[in-house]
């Protein structure tokens, strides 16, 4: 299962306090208490698995390490070790406190998510001409506590969408080494399914319905993945009565959800070609071909058809 919107709680490390300490020999030298140590921060990091967030699913609350307090002889407490949080690339970080955003888009890109407290000063740090024998200290100064909701939006050089049972999965295990499941019947596809085709990521975005928008069927869950994706391949199916009927309900979810999906580069495929007639696709590629001149009648099963396919995406390549 794909965990892609989870809440949890960030808590930095305390600073440790300072010492009061003098010289154990010789009072007269003065004090010798050290300062606390940092508390440990905590940082979010990029990586490439889109199914890391499900390390949160169970687990909600994340704490680095106080720092250590203060000792005798000039010994400063030890700093508090840092904490990791591996992110998906395509991670947005929501602070609930302070409702800032922060997003990850990049693998090895670290994000400072809460600063660890400072230590406390020793008594040693308050020693002067008028006071030489203080017994002052500081305590450490707390750590950030936060509360954060983590979105993926996946990032993608191509988006697959179309409405649900389009052959978007099948076309995506045809053309990369993904495993998605495919049938037929709706809603197969209950998540995202990613593949490489050389360097270029094909994300396989589940089948939208008509008022996915407001949240019907699978909803706005997965309309924000489209969002990062650089270009659409729109799969509509020829056995569909009405394939440009299902391409305009499928462009009017998009666009309700965002305006900004209409813009993306797109491509019209008229999937499944081999399941009807050669004179029913004719009629039906023609009414296509009114919407976008340059649809593209495919098949996972003609051969001829998955390399126009592949051109494409070859061309793609040569520009990213």
């Amino acid at each position: 299962m794909l965990i892609d919107d989870v809440t949890i709680t960030v808590v930095s490390g305390n600073g440790g306090k300072g010492a009061v300490a003098f010289n154990k020999n010789m009072m007269s030298l003065g004090p010798a208490g050290g300062s606390g140590g940092n508390g440990g921060s905590v940082y979010a990091e990029g990586i490439p698995d889109i199914g890391a967030l499900r390390q949160f699913r169970h687990k909600k609350e994340f704490a680095a390490m106080n720092g250590g307090e203060g000792r005798s002889q000039f010994r400063d407490g030890r700093d508090g070790e840092d904490l990791i949080l591996k992110m998906p690339v395509g991670t947005a970080m929501h602070n609930l406190d302070t409702e800032e955003t922060v997003e990850i888009t990049k693998v090895g890109e670290r994000i400072l998510l809460a600063q660890g407290g400072h230590g406390g000063k020793g008594n040693f740090q308050y020693k002067s001409s008028t006071n030489t024998s203080p017994r002052q200290f500081q305590n450490g100064f707390p750590g950030e506590h936060l509360t954060l909701r983590l979105e993926l939006k996946l990032i993608a050089d191509v988006g697959f969408v179309g409405l649900p049972n389009a052959g978007k999965s099948s076309l995506l295990n045809e053309l990369t080494n993904a495993k998605a499941r495919v049938a037929n019947y709706p809603f197969t596809t209950l998540e995202p399914n990613l593949g490489a085709y050389y360097e270029l990521i094909l994300a396989d975005i589940p089948g939208l319905i008509e008022g996915s928008s407001s949240g019907k069927g699978l909803g706005v869950k997965f309309l924000r993945h489209i969002e990062r994706t650089r270009i659409l391949f729109h799969l509509v199916s020829a056995e569909s009565p009405a394939p440009a009927h299902d391409y305009g309900v499928v462009r009017k979810e998009l666009g309700t959800y965002a305006k900004a999906l209409l813009e993306k580069p797109e491509y019209l495929f008229l999937s499944k070609s081999d399941c009807i007639p050669p004179t029913e696709l004719k009629v039906k590629l023609a009414a296509l071909k009114k919407i976008n001149p340059k649809v593209i009648a495919i098949s996972i099963h003609d051969e001829a058809s998955i390399t126009k396919i592949q051109k494409i995406l070859n061309t793609l390549k040569a520009v990213k």
